[in-house]
C-alpha cells in the first residue's frame, strides 16, 4: 500500500475509530475533508462506482458525477460509452486501430467477457457463429468486446482467435461501462442500435436459444420471438423436452431403462440437483417424503433427476438415495432442458402436468412450504391451500404470550416468509410475530403440540410445519463456477 496506516499495536486507536465510525464489516473506507471532518463513511461504494473522478469526494462532487452520468444516458452516443480522453479507437486481433467513428450507425453488440471464465469460454463459439453468418450477409453489424480480465497475455492468446473488435484489455473504459451498465452477469452482450441508443441491456441468453432469428434485436423482433416461444410453451409435451435423436428414454435403479413414452399422462417432476450441493442434499429428505406420500395417493406420478454432479460416482452416489428415475450422468438433453426452463440455482423442481405442459417452476418452493399437500402444483390447489390457512387461522388466537419471548405479546400476522425463533425452521403465512423485537414463531410452535393434533387429520401437519430442512454444510467448497447459500446454489 502506498499511504499511512495506524500501527496494528495501537489496538486502543484502532478500537476507537472502529467504535466512532461503527464499523461493521471490512472492506470500510470513512473519508475526511481537509479539516478532519467526515465526509462519508460510504467510500468503498464511491471509490468503485467513480474511482478517482470522485475526487475529493464531497457530497457535491458526487452528486455533479451522477448528474453528469444521467446527462450521458440520455444523450447516449457510440462516441460517449467507447471513446475516452486519451483513445478514440477500438482494436482488432492483430492490434491494429480502428476508429470509433468507422462504428457509427451500425447495429452494435458490446459483449462483456472474461475470456478465461467457463461460461464465456462456452458461449464464445455460437456468438462467433453468428458473427460470421451476419457479416456474411452483408448486416450493418459489429462485435466490440469490453474485456474484464486482468492478465493481458491471457487475453491476447484467446482474442486472436476472435473476428471481430475490442477495447484494450485493461482500459479504464471497461470499468466505466461495467457500473454504467450495472452489469450482473457473465456473459452479457448491449445491444446498441444505429442511432447509438441502447436496445437491449443483455441478449446473452436469447443468442443462446435463437441465435441469429434474434436479429437485428429491435422489440419487434424479441415480440416475435416471444410469439414462438408462446406457442412453442403451448405445444409442449413430454416427449418434446425428454426425446433427443437416439435418447428416448430415462434410467431407474441399476441403471434400467424406462422410455418416455411409458410416462406420457403422468405428473412429473424434473429434480435439477447435485451431491456437492449442500441445500439439495438437505432438501432431498423432504422431497423423498413428499414422494412416498403422493405416490401413496397417485400412481401417476414420478420424479426425474437431472444433476450436475462433478463425476459418474457422485451421481452414483447420490442418485443411490433417491426412489426415482434420473436422466444418464452426462446426458446430452441436460443443457436443453436448463436452458428451457433458465435453471439459475439448485435445487429447483419444475412440475410438469399430464399433457407435458409446465404448472409451475417453482414446485420446490410448494414443496418445503406445503409438502405432499401442494401436490398437483397448479394454481387451483395452492388457492385451496390458502383458503384452508385462512380458516385455521380464524380458530387461533389474536394474540399470545409465549416463554420464548416474554419481553412482549406475539401478534397473529400473515407473513411472506421467515424464520422460526422457536424450531429455527422457514415458514410462511401465519406467525406469532412481535414487531419491536422481530421476533417469529410458527402456530404450531406458539399454540403448542395440542393445536396441532387437532388440525392434523382435517389439514395435515405439514401445513403447520415451516418445512424447510436447516442446511449441513458437509462440502465447504461448492463445484466451481456456482456459489451457495443457505437455501440455494447459484451459478456465479
Amino acid at each position: 500500500m502506498p499511504w499511512l496506516a495506524i500501527p496494528f499495536s495501537d489496538s486502543e486507536t484502532r478500537d476507537g475509530l472502529d467504535k466512532l465510525f461503527d464499523v461493521s464489516g471490512i472492506p470500510h473506507l470513512v473519508i475526511l475533508d481537509d479539516n478532519g471532518k467526515k465526509l462519508t463513511i460510504e467510500g468503498v461504494g464511491i471509490i468503485r462506482e467513480h474511482g478517482v473522478e470522485g475526487y475529493p469526494f464531497t457530497p457535491e462532487r458526487i452528486q455533479e458525477l451522477k448528474e453528469q452520468e444521467e446527462e450521458a444516458k440520455r444523450n447516449q452516443t457510440l462516441k460517449s460509452l467507447l471513446v475516452s480522453r486519451s483513445r478514440d479507437y477500438v482494436i482488432r486481433p492483430d492490434g491494429k486501430k480502428v476508429p470509433v467513428i468507422e462504428l457509427e450507425g451500425k447495429t452494435i453488440l458490446l459483449y462483456f467477457s472474461l475470456v478465461t471464465y467457463k461460461d464465456c469460454l462456452a458461449f464464445t463459439p455460437k456468438l462467433v457463429e453468428i458473427y460470421k453468418e451476419l457479416r456474411k450477409e452483408g448486416e450493418n453489424f459489429e462485435i466490440v468486446m469490453i474485456p474484464l480480465d486482468d492478465e493481458e497475455p491471457s487475453f491476447k492468446q484467446e482474442f486472436e482467435g476472435m473476428p471481430w473488435l475490442s477495447l484494450p484489455v485493461l482500459d479504464k473504459t471497461c470499468e466505466k461501462l461495467v457500473r454504467y451498465f450495472e452489469l450482473s452477469a457473465l456473459p452479457t452482450v448491449v445491444v446498441i442500435g444505429p442511432d447509438g441508443k441502447t436496445l437491449h441491456p443483455n441478449v446473452a441468453e436469447i443468442i443462446e436459444e435463437h441465435g441469429r432469428k434474434v436479429y437485428p434485436f429491435t422489440p419487434e423482433k424479441f415480440a416475435e420471438i416471444e410469439e414462438l416461444e408462446k406457442i412453442k410453451r403451448e405445444s409442449q409435451t413430454l416427449e418434446s423436452i425428454l426425446v433427443s435423436a437416439n435418447c428416448d428414454f430415462v434410467i431407474g435403479k441399476d441403471g434400467v431403462k424406462v422410455r418416455v413414452s411409458d410416462l406420457v399422462g403422468k405428473n412429473i417432476l424434473l429434480y435439477f440437483s447435485a451431491h456437492w450441493c449442500p441445500p439439495c442434499r438437505a432438501f432431498l429428505p423432504k422431497l423423498i417424503e413428499a414422494y412416498h406420500k403422493i405416490k401413496a395417493k397417485d400412481e401417476k406420478f414420478e420424479v426425474i433427476f437431472i444433476s450436475s454432479d462433478r463425476d459418474q460416482t457422485s451421481f452414483n452416489e447420490f442418485f443411490s438415495t433417491m426412489p426415482w428415475l434420473a436422466l444418464p450422468f452426462g446426458d446430452k438433453r441436460k443443457e436443453p432442458l436448463s436452458r428451457l426452463f433458465k435453471i439459475r440455482g439448485i435445487p429447483m423442481l419444475v412440475a410438469l402436468g399430464p399433457t407435458g405442459k409446465t404448472i409451475t417452476t417453482e414446485a420446490r418452493r410448494l414443496i418445503a412450504y406445503h409438502g405432499s399437500n401442494a401436490y398437483p402444483f397448479t394454481e387451483e390447489r395452492i388457492k385451496e391451500i390458502e383458503e384452508q390457512y385462512e380458516k385455521m387461522a380464524e380458530k387461533w388466537p389474536k394474540k399470545v404470550k409465549h416463554s420464548l419471548h416474554e419481553e412482549h405479546e406475539l401478534a397473529l400476522t400473515k407473513r411472506v416468509g421467515y424464520n422460526c425463533d422457536g424450531c429455527n425452521e422457514f415458514g410462511q403465512g401465519w406467525s406469532f410475530w412481535c414487531n419491536e423485537c422481530d421476533f417469529d414463531l410458527h402456530p404450531k410452535c406458539a399454540l403448542g403440540g395440542e393445536d396441532e393434533d387437532k388440525d392434523k387429520d382435517k389439514f395435515g401437519a405439514e401445513e403447520l410445519k415451516g418445512n424447510n430442512v436447516k442446511v449441513e454444510h458437509e462440502e465447504k467448497n461448492p463445484k466451481e463456477g456456482w456459489t451457495c447459500d443457505d437455501d440455494v446454489c447459484y451459478k456465479a
